[in-house]
């Protein structure tokens, strides 16, 4: 499905609901440009585990942000990582599976392992909109009323 964010305020709305899922130990596997709006869509998913917003950064020089809730939530930046070996060796597919959830960006770096889990890839569009479109949630259970 594909969805027109008009701000970055609707784009964290759209990560809630995204996040709303990941609570049942999925991952979602976030593709886009350099400022297109990952870490705003992590800001939402990480909401619904009841982490404040503002306690979601850029994870660029950490890699990995681990954070206690129901289910272990992992905010994971494959930015500064160039191959599957150094992605191994920083240990994010401990992150990945067995009950936790995790946000991963750049994950085009980890291609094939989205496989069900949940796929975002996000795009600029005219001025501050962004071009969202989500594979692996169905549209009959994605029920998104925006707030704005």
């Amino acid at each position: 499905m594909i969805i027109i964010s008009n701000s970055p305020e609707e784009t964290v709305e759209i990560g809630r609901h995204i996040g709303r899922h990941l609570i049942k130990g999925l991952n979602v596997f976030i593709c886009g440009e350099l400022g297109a709006g990952k870490t705003t869509l992590i800001k939402g998913a990480a909401s619904a585990f009841g982490i404040p917003e503002r306690d979601i950064t850029s994870a660029t020089y950490t890699l990995i942000a681990g954070y206690e809730s129901q289910t272990p939530f992992y905010h994971i930046d494959l930015y500064r990582l160039d191959d599957i070996k150094s992605i191994e060796e920083a240990g994010v597919f401990d992150c990945i599976g067995n009950g936790k959830a995790a946000a991963i960006e750049w994950a085009e770096k980890l291609a094939g392992y989205a496989d069900g889990d949940i796929r975002v890839d996000i795009a600029y569009g005219n001025n501050d909109r962004r071009i969202i479109k989500i594979e692996g949630i169905d549209e009959k259970d994605w029920d998104y009323s925006p707030a704005w």
